[in-house]
Order: C-alpha cells, then sequence, then structure tokens
C-alpha cells in the first residue's frame, strides 16, 4: 500500500514516526481510492488522517477535496483555505470561492475571484475561475452574464481541449434550463469533441434532450456483485452446514466410543468378580484343608516316640 502512494505524499510522510505514517498513509491511500464511489467514507478517511497528523499539508490537502466532494462545504472551505496558508498561490481561488457559493455567500465568492492576479498566465486556472463566476451569476439571476462569460471565453478558442469542453458543456446546461433544447444539444455536441477522455456525462445529456433512456451498465455491474455475494454467503452456509455434520458424526463417533468403553468396563468387572469368586472358593477349600492338616498333626504328636516307648519300659 505504501509504494501505492505518490512520491511527495510518502515524503512528507517520513516526517512521521513509522507506525504513525503507516496509518496516516493508509487512511489517505483509502480516501483517495473512495472519493469517486462513496465521498463520505473518503472524507471520514481523511478526517482520521487529520487528526493524528493535521499538520501535513497533504492530509489537509485530502481533507479538503474529500470534504468537498462529500458536500462538507464548511470544512472544505476552512482546510482550503489553510492549505492556502500554507503554500500560498492562487490555484484554490476557484474552489474557496465555490465553497462560499455552496454556502449561500455568493458576494464573498465574487470576491474571492476578484483575487485571481490578472496578469497570470495560468489559462487553465482562468477558465476555473470563469466557470465559478458563471455558476454564481446564474445563481443571482444574472443568466444572461453567465451566458455572456461563457460565450466569450468559448469565442477565444484558449486552453486546453478539456477546459474547452467543459466551457461548452456549461454553455449547454444554462441553454437547456432556459428550454433552448436546440441550441443545448448542439453545445453538448460540440463538448463532446473534444471531451477525449469521456470525463463529462454528455451522452447521458443529449440522451435525455432526445428522450432516450440509455441503459445503466453499472447497476448491472452492481447486480453481478450482489450475486457472487449470495454465491459466497450461500457457500459460507454450505461450509457450516458441512462442518455441522462433521462434528455430529464426530460426536455419534465419540458416543460410540465411549459405549464400547463402558461395555469393556462391564466385561472387565464382570471377569474381577468372577476371578474374585474363583480366589474365594479356593481360599475357603484351603481353610477347609488345613484343620485336617493340623489335627494329624496334632496326633501324630500324641503318639509316643520309639525313645519315649523305651524310657518307659
Amino acid at each position: 500500500m505504501e509504494n501505492e502512494l505518490p512520491f511527495g505524499v510518502r515524503a512528507e510522510l517520513k516526517s512521521l514516526p513509522k507506525d504513525l505514517a503507516d496509518i496516516v498513509g493508509a487512511h489517505i491511500w483509502a480516501a483517495g481510492h473512495l472519493i469517486d464511489e462513496d465521498p463520505d467514507l473518503a472524507f471520514r478517511h481523511a478526517e482520521a488522517a487529520r487528526r493524528r497528523a493535521g499538520r501535513l499539508p497533504i492530509v489537509r490537502e485530502a481533507a479538503a477535496e474529500t470534504a468537498y466532494a462529500a458536500g462538507e462545504y464548511a470544512i472544505a472551505l476552512r482546510e482550503f483555505r489553510a492549505i492556502r496558508r500554507m503554500s500560498g498561490g492562487d490555484d484554490l481561488l476557484p474552489v474557496i470561492a465555490d465553497c462560499e457559493r455552496a454556502l449561500g455567500r455568493h458576494r464573498d465568492a465574487l470576491a474571492v475571484l476578484a483575487e485571481l492576479d490578472p496578469a497570470t498566465r495560468n489559462i487553465e486556472l482562468r477558465i476555473e475561475c470563469l466557470l465559478v463566476e458563471a455558476g454564481i451569476r446564474d445563481d443571482l439571476g444574472q443568466r444572461a452574464e453567465a451566458l455572456r462569460l461563457l460565450k466569450a471565453a468559448i469565442g477565444r478558442k484558449i486552453g486546453a481541449p478539456g477546459a474547452q469542453a467543459r466551457l461548452r458543456y456549461a454553455y449547454a446546461d444554462l441553454l437547456e434550463q432556459q428550454g433552448d433544447l436546440e441550441g443545448a444539444r448542439e453545445w453538448f455536441t460540440s463538448a463532446a469533441a473534444l471531451d477525449r477522455h469521456a470525463d463529462l456525462d454528455v451522452a447521458d445529456r443529449i440522451a435525455s434532450i432526445d428522450g432516450v433512456v440509455l441503459p445503466d451498465f453499472a447497476e448491472d455491474e452492481d447486480d453481478l456483485e450482489e450475486d457472487e455475494d449470495l454465491d459466497e454467503e450461500d457457500e459460507d452456509l454450505e461450509e457450516d452446514d458441512e462442518l455441522e455434520e462433521d462434528d455430529e458424526l464426530e460426536d455419534d463417533e465419540d458416543d460410540s466410543d465411549e459405549e464400547d468403553q463402558e461395555e469393556d468396563l462391564d466385561e472387565q468387572d464382570g471377569d474381577s468378580d468372577e476371578s474374585l469368586e474363583d480366589e474365594e472358593d479356593d481360599q475357603a477349600e484351603d481353610d477347609d484343608a488345613t484343620p485336617v492338616a493340623e489335627d494329624e498333626a496334632a496326633d501324630d504328636s500324641l503318639e509316643p516316640t520309639d525313645d519315649e516307648g523305651d524310657e518307659r519300659e
């Protein structure tokens, strides 16, 4: 997992003790992998990393981006402002302004955008700021001004194809909202031509205008995953049943062994009783024989010996 983290992240984590660095790195890794599919869970991972190492810029960045993706705009705004204080520059102005906009502070958002250096040559940054401003103007009821800003930027034909695709997409979206479906379809199609990596849901938007329902392959994948999970559960249950059967067989075998042992013990007890009876009978016979022998010995002792007879004579 550690090797999957970008070099810059690993470099910052080296300032932490090894055990703590492993924990923080694991949370950052999880946040990065979950931000698209489960932003809320990604945000919780980033917050866990922030509680442990909140002074690292990369940790604050992860917390800010996941909070923004999860719709936690107040937290995202706080973190983005903290990062800007640490690193400086204007790169975060668009997201800071968008957070202000999401919190309903449109005038503050416009004030943030006004902080952009007018002499900057970062075309991508200027386009991002313009997209945010167009959204703010539309929220304030100034849709005509929003359309003007976007149309002027499109006409200048500046920026990378991806940025130009986003300008056309935003323009088409505003046209659709005001009921110009034909114009919206035209500009969505123009955006699709420049969206080389299919980052935008242009196909879905065009299909919606045309009244076409596209198949949701994501749901099919979810169903397949659920089926796989059910199959795994069934296999686990079958294994449990087999284990229970094995346990029952073992219990039966144990019971049978115990019965055999009891029978052996009974037989041994019987044999022992019989041997005891035999020993008692033998002892009784010996006892009966002993007095006779003693009597005979006594009789023999009463008979005079030859010497005694001679003396009497």
